[in-house]
């Protein structure tokens, strides 16, 4: 630590901090532009001067900036001098003269940090009278609204997009006063994270253009707590409504997990909360139920039968609405709804999360890794926001190399300088090229069973014990080697794999890396599927295929699905043959699928913005989401509905349930550790979802009916429907709306942390339920060595940020970056079947059965006899992982090669 003196005042600091961030970290205010927590310091703007005295006996001092200056003990500084805060205020006045005067009609009005920091310098008075600056705004695709009028050039966007997130379509063009931040031409920025420019940016440059289409103020906007439903990591999000309508998803602070930043389906994927498909009323045998009640008591009936009822679960599901199912039905008539792969993957993995006695590491941490390797997965498209986290972990040899010739690590410029002569290692095994190649090592393609053994064999080098695997090649051993024996060097190194090329031996192979290797900070992550994989895995239960084999033996006759389109899950003919022998089949939903349209009895289920839960990440970290909204209607919850069918329910409130789901769940004890539920506020005043500006209340409705009802009561969670209420005695961690006293931007966050960048005061959201114990033997069933199979393709799903996740397809935004239809194949294989990039092929299963007709691309990293299909979309659905299929080529014009990157 060190002692400074702030204007008379002394304090201590982290020793290290740049004055900027430690002024911050005190709760002091100092504006800013440039400067952001995760990006370091530009020294751009010039905003943060204050001046530095040499000693007690100078009276004079100089200006410094604060964010260019590192704390020294014994330093004296001054922020409020007269000197410091006049050139602040000229410095900014020279910064607005080209900024437009459209606040009243800007769309980052109430929550932008340029009028923040105006207000604060006191520059209140505009003199510039001359000709302003006018820039051509670009179409940047369906996320982002751009606006180069308002920009202050503070280069934040560019540093974020290109030098952290590792875009290259995004430049600084022009010189000195006349500087543009956009693309060569028009076009959809094309790096998966580009959403964060929306918050990085301080000025109304960069805005949310889905926002734009339902656009309110922010201090209109209601807000809850939440969770990210779109993929397994968990990333905390701040929900906004207004009319009843889901308007905007943006960043909620998490030290653990996503920090500051979020990936573009989780910032812009909500669409299908609004969607036309929304399930809105109960419907019976094809006819839409009046009242809910009727509902109820039909589906009160259904659960009578006589011959037994079984229940199947849901990895996008809370733990609660799937305990409930369980409770219903019984622990023996409960399935998981995996398909039978997944549902062996998830096993596994948890086995080795428990038992395997490896950490597995949040985001946070994994950005703290200085070697990783990456087993099978394409991470940007499994798991984007850990793919940011990777690109981080890379720069840890450059910081260290700072540290030795005493650069400060927060001193952007100087430390990118050095990453040419350090990195640490990446590397990268995957069935074809990744987003991620740019910064890797080195990469090794090849097929799922090749990796497998790939993997294997670097276990052996770390340790002989582990298993060798046989007739490997001799480049194969080399490279396999070479990655041993840096990742033994490495003090904290990382293994990433998960559940894309549904290979189990991937998994146990990537076991044996992290078991062999002698690091005792060594970590091991998973990439899982959907939002709960983890928690459902957790719950435990039977596989899906038990439960046709059931139905169609007469054993059940009755079926309540929660949420899970079977037909993602399994081949179409047996569900078909499925949904044709059971005798009545309830579904839970929130949306229109091709299950729905095979259910004797369907009940609207309230989505994560209007219901409250709990979702276990994959690195098994339960948090908790909330409400922003009442469900409308007859809509109600997952979990409300299972406990309205039992005729005396032992659970009435949210809060039973879930301090029953603990109770009952060995894995789950800690779950009554987290809060708020009902009864959490030790003051009995609730939390508000509305800001203190909440306005229009009383007349938004004057239109409909002068009269207006009451705000709508929340009796089951810590949180009011209301902008009254306690905001003092919360965790940040729990508070609906970040907001401080002069910080109306999402900057405010800094009032709230320990220090910048660190852990919210009071604890990050959520708790850890595994942590890892004990060791498994080594995994010895070697896959053999790949063989291709003379006039036969094996099918192998790619996951894609933008196509594969089953919620965000129902958000147009997301449909407009959804990747084209097609069909990846080697260079190879197409010469072998007559093929160039565009033509289309059938796609046949071996007896012939006709299942696609698909335009080809060619995929040079592709292996020989692979076929690479975007998992997800609808038109590939038909092909399943791993299977076997013969091509054949349809008669078309041929158009001019074409590769992915």
């Amino acid at each position: 630590m060190a002692r400074i003196e702030i204007d008379g005042s002394t304090y201590d600091v982290q020793d290290g901090d740049n004055l900027l961030a430690a002024c911050l970290s005190l709760g002091l205010d100092l504006p800013y532009f440039c400067w952001h927590p995760a990006l370091g310091s530009a020294g751009a703007c010039r905003q943060c001067a204050v001046i530095q005295y040499k000693d007690a006996e100078d009276q004079r001092g100089r200006l410094v900036m604060a964010c260019m200056t590192p704390v020294a003990d014994a330093m004296r500084i001054s922020i409020d001098s007269e000197q410091a805060r006049q050139f602040r205020s000229d410095n900014l006045e020279l910064l607005m003269t080209h900024h437009p005067h459209d606040c009243p009609v800007c769309e980052e009005g109430g929550e932008c940090h340029l009028q923040d920091m105006t207000v604060m310098t006191g520059h209140t008075v505009r003199r510039y009278r001359g000709r302003k600056r006018t820039h051509h705004n670009q179409d940047l695709g369906p996320f982002i609204n751009h606006e180069m009028n308002r920009c202050i050039a503070c280069y934040r966007c560019v540093r974020f997009y290109n030098d952290y997130a590792g875009g290259d379509d995004l430049q600084v063009l022009g010189i000195h006063n006349n500087v543009y931040f956009g693309r060569f031409e028009d076009g959809a920025l094309d790096s998966e994270f580009s959403g964060n420019l929306v918050e990085v940016c301080p000025t109304g440059v960069f805005t949310d253009k889905t926002f734009s289409a339902h656009y309110a103020r922010k201090w209109d906007l209601q807000t809850a707590p939440s969770v990210c439903v779109h993929c397994s990591l968990g990333c905390n999000t701040a929900p906004g409504e207004r009319y009843g309508e889901l308007r905007r998803i943006v960043n909620r602070y998490h030290g653990e997990v996503n920090g500051y930043f979020l990936c573009d389906r989780g910032r812009f994927g909500y669409g299908f909360v609004n969607s036309a498909l929304r399930l809105r009323a109960p419907r019976i045998a094809d006819q839409t139920a009046a009242i809910s009640e009727a509902a109820t008591t039909h589906f009160r009936t259904l659960l009578k039968s006589p011959k037994g009822v079984i229940g199947i679960g849901s990895p996008r599901a809370s733990l609660e609405a799937n305990f409930a199912l369980r409770s219903l039905v019984g622990e023996d008539n409960f399935y998981l709804g995996f398909d039978d792969t997944e549902h062996t993957l998830l096993d596994t993995i948890l086995n080795i999360m428990i038992h395997g006695g490896i950490h597995t590491p949040s985001l946070h941490e994994t950005e703290q890794a200085d070697a990783v390797l990456i087993l099978g997965e394409d991470v940007t498209h499994s798991a984007p926001r850990l793919a940011l986290s990777l690109r981080q972990a890379v720069r840890n040899a450059t910081f260290e190399r700072a540290r030795q010739l005493k650069i400060p690590h927060w001193l952007d410029a100087a430390v990118r300088q050095l990453q040419d002569q350090a990195r640490s290692p990446l590397f990268i095994a995957s069935l074809c090229a990744t987003r991620l190649d740019d910064v890797a090592t080195s990469t090794f393609h090849g097929s799922p069973d090749a990796i497998a053994r790939f993997g294997f064999a670097i276990a052996h080098y770390l340790d002989q014990e582990s298993p060798l695997p046989h007739d490997l090649g001799d480049a194969e051993r080399a490279q396999a080697s070479t990655i041993a024996a840096q990742l033994m060097q490495a003090k904290r190194p990382l293994l990433v794999t998960g559940t894309s090329l549904a290979s189990q031996a991937v998994i146990q192979a990537a076991y044996n890396i992290a078991r062999a290797l002698p690091a005792r900070d060594k970590g091991l992550v998973f990439t899982l599927p959907e939002a709960n994989s983890l928690g459902l895995a957790m719950i435990g239960g039977k596989r899906l295929h038990e439960v046709f084999a059931r139905v169609h033996d007469g054993s059940a006759d009755t079926v309540v699905i929660l949420e899970n389109d079977l037909y993602r899950r399994a081949p179409m003919p047996q569900l078909d043959s499925f949904f044709s022998a059971a005798s009545h089949v309830v579904a839970i939903d929130s949306f229109a699928n091709d299950t729905a349209t095979k259910v004797e009895l369907l009940l609207p289920a309230a989505t994560f913005a209007e219901s409250e839960g709990t979702v276990v990440s994959n690195e098994g970290r339960a948090q908790r989401y909330f409400p922003v909204y009442p469900a409308e209607g007859p809509v109600q919850a997952s979990w409300q509905w299972l406990i309205q069918a039992i005729e005396n329910p032992q659970w009435r409130h949210f809060q039973d349930l879930a301090l029953a789901c603990a109770a009952s769940i060995p894995g789950l004890a800690w779950l009554d550790r987290l809060a708020p539920l009902r009864n959490a506020q030790p003051i009995g005043a609730k939390i508000p979802r509305q800001p203190h500006r909440y306005s229009g209340r009383t007349a938004m409705h004057a239109d409909i009916k002068v009269s207006e009802p009451g705000q709508p009561q929340d009796t089951e969670t810590a949180f009011a429907f209301s902008m009254e209420g306690d905001t003092v005695h919360v965790q940040p961690s729990v508070l609906p709306v970040i907001w401080a006293p002069g910080w109306n931007s999402n900057q405010s966050v800094n009032k709230f942390q320990d220090q910048i960048g660190g852990h919210l005061r009071g604890g990050d959201a959520g708790i850890r339920l595994i942590e890892a114990s004990g060791t498994l033997p080594w995994f010895k069933e070697i896959p053999s060595p790949p063989k291709q199979e003379p006039g036969l393709w094996r099918v192998v799903l790619l996951p894609n940020i933008f196509g594969s996740e089953e919620l965000s397809l129902h958000s147009q935004p997301i449909v407009e970056r959804l990747p084209a239809f097609c069909v990846l194949i080697n260079r190879e294989d197409a010469q072998t079947l007559g093929v160039c990039g565009g033509d289309p092929v059938e796609i046949n299963d071996p007896k012939g059965l006709p299942l696609v007709i698909s335009p080809v691309r060619i995929e040079a990293t592709l292996s020989p006899g692979f076929l690479g299909v975007t998992a997800g979309l609808p038109q590939c659905l038909p092909l399943k992982n791993g299977a076997r299929v013969v091509l054949k080529k349809v008669g078309a014009e041929q158009s001019p090669d074409t590769e992915i990157r």
